[in-house]
């Protein structure tokens, strides 16, 4: 369905371009795998992939980041360090916030209170990596369990060493993010 403006013009961003804004892609950078490329139009930056490179069969555990088109949920961003304006939810992160990875559990791949007896990542981490997290639509909306949890854009360490799936890029890149992704926003990790 076409759309146009007061004045009769076609509205341009109801062409190819979806309401949710343009899709970021995702790829492994040549001769290293848990090194990457993040497309958003004619923007190409940095970031740092699973330490398995990106895998089509993605398990619980095995350092892959998924081959997957994933929605973009919402996100959590520590209050204090961070003040970017953004149009995506984000809630506060708490030091009760942690994030279910046992497969057995009832909540795997869900975010628990803390403390919690299965086994879970603590979202407050002592480093930057999660002061802006954005939770990605692997395996969330459709669960199952083993095929992996947690995948998140998070911001990377220097020098952006393998992640444990997730896809992070620089505090700055992670700012100007903010600023294009909303709810619904696609990450597309092709090979």
């Amino acid at each position: 369905m076409r759309s146009y403006s007061k004045n009769g013009d076609r509205n341009h961003n109801s062409g190819n371009i979806p309401r949710r804004g343009l899709p970021l892609v995702v790829r492994a950078r040549p001769g290293n795998r848990a090194q990457g490329l993040l497309i958003v139009g004619s923007r190409v930056m940095r970031c740092a992939l699973g330490r398995s490179g990106i895998s089509a069969n993605k398990r619980e555990g095995d350092g892959a980041t998924p081959l997957a088109a994933m929605q973009v949920l919402g996100g959590f961003r520590r209050g204090h360090r961070i003040s970017e304006p953004t149009r995506l939810p984000l809630r506060a992160l708490r030091t009760e916030l942690g994030w279910c990875d046992a497969p057995a559990n009832a909540n795997y791949n869900r975010p628990v209170r803390l403390p919690f007896a299965a086994s879970h990542e603590r979202m407050m981490r002592d480093d930057r990596l999660y002061d802006i997290v954005i939770v990605l639509d692997w395996n969330i909306s459709s669960r199952r369990r083993n095929l992996g949890s947690a995948i998140f854009l998070h911001v990377a360490k220097p020098d952006y060493p393998p992640t444990e799936g997730c896809v992070s890029v620089s505090p700055r890149d992670m700012a100007w993010l903010l600023g294009q992704l909303r709810r619904g926003s696609l990450v597309k990790v092709v090979v």
